[in-house]
C-alpha cells in the first residue's frame, strides 16, 4: 500500500529535506558528473579565436581530438567568455543553465504556476535532479535549456495570439544549433507564414553576421565542418539515440536506409503536427516537433534528450501521469550505458537504444489535440456538439497537481504534473547534428570516475 502524503507543512518539509539528501547523495555518487567538458572546449575555443589570433575550429581541448563543432553564430554569442576566466566562466554557465530552466517551468506551467506551491515545486526540483539528460547538460556546460527557453518563449507568444515578435527565438536557437530549424517547419505546417518568415530572416541575419564577424570560420563550417559528422563523435556511440545511432549499432551504414527512416518519421511528425494545430494545441505540436527532431538529427546525444519535457506536460496535462512517471523514471536509470561495451545481439538492440524508443513511441502516441480531463465536457444532456477550438487560442487548460510519494518514479510524474499545470505555453524540442563535442570516455558504468558520455574512441580522421 502507497503510504499517504503528509499533510502537514512540517512534514512536508521533512519529506522534501529527506528527499534532498538522498537526491544530493545519489547524484554526487552514482551519477558521472562530466567535468564541465563542453564549456572547456567553447571556452578555449573563444580564447584562442580573441587572444591568440587563432581559427574557432582549429582548437582541440588537450589530449583529445574534440573542439568546436557549432554554427560560427555560437561563437559570436559566445565572446562574452573572452573577457572571464574559466572558473567564472562556469560559474555563469551554471547561472544561465538554471535561470533558463527556472523559465521553461514557468513557461510549461502557464498561468497556474502558483498552483503547486513552494511544496509541489520542491518535489519538481528533487525529481528533475534526477533526469540524466538534465544532469549532463548542466554537467557539460552545455546550451541545450538555452535553446529550450528561446523556442518556448516563442510557443507561449503563438500560443496566447501575441505574435508580433514569434519566430525570433526559433530563429536565434537555429543560428545557434542546428536542429532547431524543424520549428521553422512547424511554423510552415501551421501556416503560420509571418512567424516562419521572422524565424528564417532572424537565422539567415544572425548567421551572415558570424560571416563578417569571421568570413574563414564561416566558410570552413558551411563547406566543411558540417558534413564531418566524426567531428562530434562516432555514430554507433551508445549516447546517441537517434535513428542513425540505431542503424550504426546494427552495423547499417547505408545513408539511403537512413534517408529513408528519416523521411518516414518527418512524414508521421508533420500529419500529428498538422492535426494538433488544427485543434488549436500547440503545445502537443511544439513536443511532437522536439521527438521528431531528436530522432532525425544523425546524432542526438542523451543530453540533447531534455527537449522531451515538454512531451511530460502533454502527457499528464491529458490525464496519464502514470505513463509520463513511468518513462520519467526510466529517463533517471542511465539504462543505456549497461550496452557501452557491448551492443550486439537482441538484449543490445533493445536496451542501447532505450532512450530512442521512448522518443519514437511518443512521437506516434503522444495525444494531441485533447483537453485536460477536468475541462471534457461531462453530461450528455447539456450539449451534443462543442465548439471547434480556435487556431489562436490554444484548448490548454491547467491540470491539478498532487503530489506523489519519494519514490523517483511517483517524483517524476509529480514534476510532469507541475510541468502541465496550465501549459498555455506551447511546447518544443531539439537536438542537433553537429552540437556537441566529446571527451574521451572512461567506463560509464564506474562512478567513481569522472567521464564524458563521448566517444571513447577518437573519431576517425
Amino acid at each position: 500500500m502507497t503510504p499517504a502524503p503528509p499533510r502537514t507543512d512540517r512534514g512536508r518539509l521533512l519529506l522534501v529535506l529527506a528527499l534532498a539528501t538522498l537526491v544530493t547523495v545519489f547524484t554526487a555518487t552514482v551519477p558521472l558528473l562530466r567535468d564541465w567538458f563542453d564549456l572547456r572546449v567553447y571556452y578555449g575555443s573563444i580564447d584562442n579565436w580573441v587572444h591568440h589570433g587563432g581559427r574557432i575550429y582549429d582548437y582541440r581541448v588537450p589530449g583529445t581530438t574534440y573542439g568546436f563543432t557549432y554554427p560560427p553564430f555560437a561563437a559570436v554569442v559566445m565572446l562574452p567568455m573572452a573577457l572571464l576566466d574559466l572558473h567564472t566562466a562556469i560559474a555563469a554557465a551554471l547561472v544561465l543553465n538554471l535561470a533558463a530552466l527556472v523559465l521553461v517551468l514557468r513557461l510549461l506551467a502557464g498561468p497556474t504556476w502558483r498552483r503547486p506551491g513552494w511544496y509541489g515545486w520542491a518535489l519538481t526540483a528533487c525529481a528533475l535532479a534526477l533526469f540524466e539528460p538534465l544532469r549532463d547538460t548542466l554537467s557539460f556546460g552545455q546550451v541545450n535549456l538555452l535553446l529550450l527557453a528561446l523556442v518556448l518563449t516563442d510557443a507561449a507568444l503563438l500560443a496566447t495570439g501575441r505574435t508580433r515578435w514569434a519566430g525570433v527565438g526559433i530563429g536565434l536557437a537555429a543560428a545557434i544549433k542546428l536542429t532547431p530549424a524543424l520549428f521553422i517547419g512547424l511554423l510552415l505546417v501551421a501556416r503560420r507564414w509571418r512567424a516562419a518568415a521572422v524565424a528564417t530572416v532572424v537565422a539567415f541575419g544572425a548567421t551572415a553576421l558570424a560571416a563578417s564577424a569571421d568570413p574563414e570560420a564561416s566558410r570552413f563550417y558551411w563547406t566543411e565542418a558540417l558534413w564531418d559528422t566524426s567531428r562530434v563523435g562516432r555514430l554507433d556511440y551508445v549516447s546517441n539515440q537517434s535513428v542513425q545511432g540505431i542503424l550504426a549499432r546494427l552495423g547499417e551504414p547505408d545513408r539511403a536506409v537512413w534517408a529513408a527512416a528519416v523521411l518516414l518519421v518527418l512524414g508521421v511528425w508533420a500529419l500529428r503536427a498538422r492535426r494538433a494545430v488544427a485543434a488549436g494545441d500547440w503545445t502537443a505540436a511544439f513536443a511532437l516537433t522536439g521527438l521528431a527532431a531528436c530522432l532525425v538529427s544523425p546524432i542526438t546525444w542523451v543530453h540533447h534528450l531534455v527537449w522531451l519535457l515538454p512531451s511530460f506536460a502533454v502527457l499528464i496535462r491529458t490525464g496519464h501521469a502514470r505513463i509520463a512517471g513511468a518513462l520519467y523514471a526510466v529517463l533517471c536509470t542511465s539504462v543505456v550505458w549497461l550496452w557501452f561495451d557491448d551492443a550486439s545481439g537482441v538484449d543490445g538492440f533493445l536496451g542501447s537504444n532505450t532512450y530512442a524508443w521512448i522518443t519514437l513511441g511518443l512521437l506516434l502516441w503522444l495525444p494531441a489535440g485533447q483537453q485536460p480531463p477536468d475541462r471534457r465536457t461531462g453530461s450528455r444532456s447539456t450539449s451534443t456538439t462543442t465548439a471547434a477550438p480556435s487556431p489562436v487560442a490554444p484548448t490548454i487548460s491547467p491540470a491539478s497537481v498532487q503530489p506523489e510519494s519519494a519514490s523517483s518514479g511517483t517524483a517524476a510524474a509529480t514534476a510532469g504534473g507541475v510541468f502541465a499545470a496550465g501549459g498555455a505555453a506551447a511546447l518544443d524540442a531539439s537536438s542537433e547534428p553537429t552540437g556537441s563535442t566529446r571527451l574521451p570516455a572512461l567506463n560509464p558504468q564506474s562512478s567513481s570516475e569522472r567521464a564524458s558520455s563521448y566517444t571513447a574512441d577518437p573519431p576517425p580522421s
